[in-house]
Order: C-alpha cells, then structure tokens, then sequence
C-alpha cells in the first residue's frame, strides 16, 4: 500500500499507509486526543473522522475547545436529530433539507397540519431523548442508483429529487445517526451523545418555499439555535429578548417615526418626528463634512444609460438597478435611463468639469446622495435595508503619494462622530487583494500597506480580510459593536483607480503632463436609513437629547396651569429646545405613560404649586423619580443637552 505524509500544525510529519482516516490518526497521536477528536481540518477543508485521506496533506484534529468546527458540527447533527424527532412523532411527514445557518439551523418538512408551539416543546424532548441514547453516526458512499431506489422504497419524494440534481458519476454520502439516514454530503460527530442536550432550543415555525422556487409546494420550517454550553444558549436568548424590545420598526411605531406600504415597497414615509432625527443628523454631518475640507455637491438621480455603461454598472450591477425608459418628444426609440444606485460615476463627472491640477488635489467631494437599487422583497427589512435611500457619499480624488495621509485623516474623522453618536466600540477591518485583479503586485503592496500604516498612525489596530478586497483594490471595513453586542458594517474606505480610468478622469501633475487620479469612496453612516435604525436599536429608542425628535412636554396636572404651561413651552423654544404642551384633561400618571411610550427624554408637570414657585416638576425617561426645578435653571441645562455636541 502506497504512503502518504500528513504534517501537523508545529509543522512535524508523519507517514501513513493512503486511505487512513484521521480518526485513526487521532490515535497514533494520543489515546487521550482520539477521544476528544470531533472532525480534522485537511488541507483546510472540515474533514470527517470517518473519511479516508489518499494524498499527501496538512492535517489538525478538531475537539470541542476549536469553536467553528464545534459549533458547525453540534448544529449539523442537530438539524438531523431535530428531522429525526419529527418522524418519530409524525411518520408520515416528508423530510427535504436543513442546513446551518448562523446561531443554529433550520430543517423543511412537508406535513399538512401546521407544527404549534406545543408541538416544538414535544419536538426537543424527543430530540433529547436521541442525544442521550448516544447512538452512533456512521457514513457511506453510494451511487446514484442505490440512492435513488432507498428513496423510492422509503417515498421520500424531495429526498430523490435531491439525488436527481446531483451530476452523474458524483458519489453520494450516506449518513445514519442510530437507524434514522440521510443524503447529506457532512462531516458529522461520532455519536448523538456529543451534542450537548441543554445548548439547544427550537425557535419558530415559519413557510418556505421547496428550493426556493413559488411554483412549488409550501413546506414548515423550524429554526433551531445552538451552542457549545447552556450559558451560551442563556446569552443568546437573553440578547435575542433584548433585541426584540429594541426592534426598530416596533420603536418607529411607537415613536411615530416613519412608516411603510405595499405602493412603494421598500421605501420610508418619513413622519414629523423620523424627519427631525434625520435632518438634524444630516445637518451635523454637513457640519462636520465642512469642518473637515469637503465641499458639497449634488448631482442627478436620473442618468442615461451610457454613463453607466461606461462605468461598469450596466454590465456589472443592471440586475440591482432601476430602469427608466423616456419616450422623449415621441420619438420611435425611447431612452433608456436608470435611477442611480450609487453616486460615484456622477462624482467622477463633477470632477472632470474643468481641468484639475495637482493643486487641487486631495479633492474631497460630498453629497447626500439619494439612490435606488432593486433589493428583492425577502431581503426588505425595516429601514435597515430598503430600496431608497440617502448616503452620507464621499470620494476624495487624490495621488497615490496621498493615499495614507488623507486615510489617516478620514479615520479620525470617522473615530470624532462615532463617539459623538455614543459609540466607542468599533473596529476595522482591511480586505486584501482576490486572487482575481487588476493591477501589479507591487500596487496592491505598496496602496494596502498604506492603509495599514494609515490605521497605526490613527492608533487603531486591524483584522485582515484576506481576498476581500475588490478586483481593483483594497478597502477598509469599519464596524460598530452594539449595546446588545451585534456588529454593524457602516463606515467603508475604498481604493479605486479602476473608475477614474474608466471615466478618463485627469489632472495636470508637477511634469505638466495628465495624470489618473486614484479615488477612494468613502462613508462614515453608510445609509441614514439604516444608520437611523442602528441608532434606534442601540439606544433602544432612548435616544441623546440632542437628536430626539420631541425633547420635552410640558403637562399640565391642573387646567387652572395651561396658561404657565404655555409660558414654559415658549421659553423652551426661544432656547431652541422641541418642546411640546399637553393640556388635555387627562390625569398626569396617563400623561407620564404615553409620553414614556413614545420615547420622550423629559416631561415637566406643572400643578398650581409649580405656578406659584414658577418652579416645574421635571421627570427623565427610565427613571421614577421627579425633581423640583426653577425654570430658568431646567431651561439653562436642556439648552446645554439641545445643543449637538460639536457646537456644545
């Protein structure tokens, strides 16, 4: 029998007969190690115990301390236990698929009756049950016609479709967990038993579509979530709870925000309150933008075709775009135009609108871009993904040689309103080159050691992307961490010299000669829907004084108060604070509580004693207590609170 080298993470050697499996490599290592062994990583692939190796590799045995392949291994056996439970339960229903996903898995059946709650807690216990039996998972190869003939005998109807799908001459992967089998191409644990019984939990019931296709039967999915302990299933869940009372489209109703409609699915009615958050934050970032050198712009939403032909875009991203089709003056043709769905081809034209020089660069070109792209209606969420919206879009046309410099510049910038929109937790990301580019080695090293260097010089450290970058170039990834610890990719810096060639963007350099720009697309909130809703959910609709859309209410307790409550509100706004009365003829504790609901930061209840004092009774969001204020002071301190913190 042939030999083969397998070399081991400290970079040591061992020879094996061809066709050992890395269980049994696991055992020449340490007896210890082969029963800890869960899966082995071969020449980076996730690599079963049970399958054999026939060449020459690299080689780590997986346990339970390595947390990707863990998890990944302890959510497949799930899917496959879970669909195991429910034909015991329920003979008759179909199984079809269930792969992982994040936090978990999810398996489709065909069963007439809807699956209820009730039925997910029988689910889990009998899913519990199988764990603690400790059966053992065995795996074979088969030919399509044995798979399809066991399917047939067995009237499992998805289950040979499947196989049907599968190229002739491919292999099939047979998997048993007990005497429960499945078409499932794995790697899997050794028995039932190393899933851990109390880290899983069964979510919900929801229909899907068999392969995704609307033509088809509609199936029941049931969506698990799964963890290594039960202390980590305890903190999903509890983050899970935390995030659904954060939701912001639950808020958005609450606070009168916004809403949506089928007429035009994916885009926002802003309210009278959604509006102000978004005025007054683009107004800030207007602030900002100037403080920092850019100069505004504003260019069409409709374009011809021609220029995003010229782009790229037509060719690359058509199926995301809008089409708008001009029967100008009844001509047999009609125009073909798009919305656009990105700002930075009509940038390049604001550029090259007069003759730059070197002079004139670093350019750094803004606008609050309002785009469109075609997002599919499963994909709509809120506001957080939409189909219309407005970024906060800026490219900086400038030279190689300036690359780091106007980075470094930008990360501060991006770093100053973070932590003036309270968040402190973020980091970044570099995305190298893809193994398909443009561009000569000695460019993709010296424009991502600039960005390295631009990230040291900031003082911040940064994850490597390897080949995520774009075929043209690098880019960095800024990402937020929540209050709640979810990660949100806002900010972006990218590299691009691809479009200024393809637009034949130019300046005169020092030489007197034309020369390309390199232009680096960059954003700070990413899409002021979304960020808004990121905003919403961190604070959980609580937000800074500054940016909430009614800052206070003035409520009276008595009516013989309404003409004090007037005064207050007056004197309010002449400082520049949203403040609002409410006179109705409603007790104050009801008062207090819708006022509460709908997310107001103060509330300030007047009776006839605070008429008297010319005092109020002032009262902050989250807390039970009240305070008893002079009017001039409470109006100093809210006009301190009003003021953005870039003006304070």
């Amino acid at each position: 029998m042939s030999q083969i080298s397998l070399t081991f993470p400290d970079g040591n050697s061992r020879s094996y007969d061809a066709g050992v499996t890395p269980a049994e490599v696991a055992a020449s290592i340490a007896p210890s190690l082969a029963k800890k062994a869960i899966s082995a990583t071969v020449n980076g692939a996730h690599w079963d115990l049970q399958w054999p190796i026939n060449e020459d590799a690299a080689i780590a045995i997986n346990t339970m301390q390595d947390d990707e392949p863990a998890l990944e291994l302890i959510r497949h056996d799930l899917a496959h236990i879970m669909a195991r439970a429910v034909q015991a339960i329920w003979p008759d229903v179909k199984v079809t698929i269930g792969p992982v996903r994040d936090y978990g898995w999810f398996y489709d059946f065909d069963r007439e009756e809807p699956f209820t709650p009730e039925d997910l807690g029988e689910i889990e216990a009998k899913m519990k049950e199988i764990i603690n039996a400790r059966e053992e998972v065995k795996t074979e190869v088969w030919d399509r016609a044995r798979a399809i003939k066991h399917y047939e005998d067995t009237n499992e109807p998805y289950k040979v479709e499947l196989v049907n799908r599968i190229p002739e001459g491919q292999d099939l992967r047979m998997y048993w967990h007990g005497d429960w089998q499945d078409l499932c191409r794995g790697p899997h644990l050794q028995n039932t038993g190393q899933v851990p019984a109390d880290a899983f939990k069964l979510t919900h019931v929801a229909g899907a579509y068999w392969l995704g296709d609307s033509s088809r039967p509609m199936l029941q999915r049931i969506y698990g979530i799964a963890f290594k302990n039960r202390n980590d299933l305890k903190a999903h869940l509890n983050m899970l709870e935390e995030a659904a009372k954060r939701d912001h489209r639950k808020l958005g109703k609450e606070m009168d925000l916004y809403h949506m409609q089928e007429e035009a699915p994916g885009q926002v009615f802003w309210h009278p309150n959604g509006w102000t958050i978004y005025t007054t934050l683009q107004d800030y970032m207007r602030r900002q933008q100037r403080r920092d050198g850019y100069v505004e712009v504003n260019t069409p939403q409709v374009v011809n075709r021609k220029l995003w032909e010229a782009s790229g875009h037509w060719e690359n991203y058509q199926e995301n775009m809008f089409i708008v089709e001009v029967d100008e003056d009844h001509a047999r043709e009609k125009t073909v135009n798009a919305l656009k769905p990105m700002n930075c081809p009509c940038h390049v034209q604001v550029f090259n609108h007069g003759l730059k020089s070197y002079r004139d660069l670093p350019l750094r070109m803004a606008e609050f871009g309002s785009c469109n792209r075609y997002e599919p209606s499963g994909a709509l969420h809120g506001i957080m993904r939409v189909r219309g919206f407005t970024q906060d879009d800026a490219h900086i046309f400038c030279t190689d040689d300036q690359i780091e410099a106007e980075t470094k510049k930008f990360i501060d910038f991006l770093a100053g309103i973070y932590a003036d929109l309270g968040f402190h937790n973020w980091k970044i990301k570099l995305s190298t080159r893809p193994e398909k580019r443009v561009g000569s080695d000695e460019s993709w090293d010296r424009v991502e050691a600039a960005l390295g260097d631009a990230c040291k010089a900031a003082g911040y450290n940064y994850e490597i992307q390897e080949g995520e970058g774009a075929f043209y170039g690098p880019k960095l990834e800024f990402v937020l961490t929540d209050a709640i610890g979810r990660d949100w990719q806002c900010g972006t810096l990218q590299v691009d010299p691809n479009l200024p060639e393809r637009l034949d963007a130019v300046y005169v350099g020092t030489d007197g000669d034309k020369h390309r720009p390199v232009m680096l697309h960059r954003a700070v909130l990413g899409s002021f829907e979304r960020f808004i809703g990121i905003l919403i959910e961190e604070h959980a609709g609580k937000l800074p004084f500054w940016l909430a859309p009614r800052q206070v209410v003035v409520a009276s307790i008595v009516s013989d108060a309404d003409g004090y409550v007037a005064e207050v509100v007056e004197a309010l706004q002449a400082r520049g604070i949203r403040a609002e009365a409410d006179t109705r003829n409603e007790k104050i504790n009801y008062k207090v509580r819708e006022h509460s609901l709908g997310k107001v930061p103060v509330i300030l209840a007047i009776g006839a004693r605070e008429v008297e004092e010319r005092t109020v009774s002032a009262r902050r969001l989250g807390e039970n207590k009240t305070e008893t204020v002079a009017l001039d002071q409470i109006i100093a301190d809210l006009a301190v609170e009003a003021t953005p913190p870039d003006l304070r």
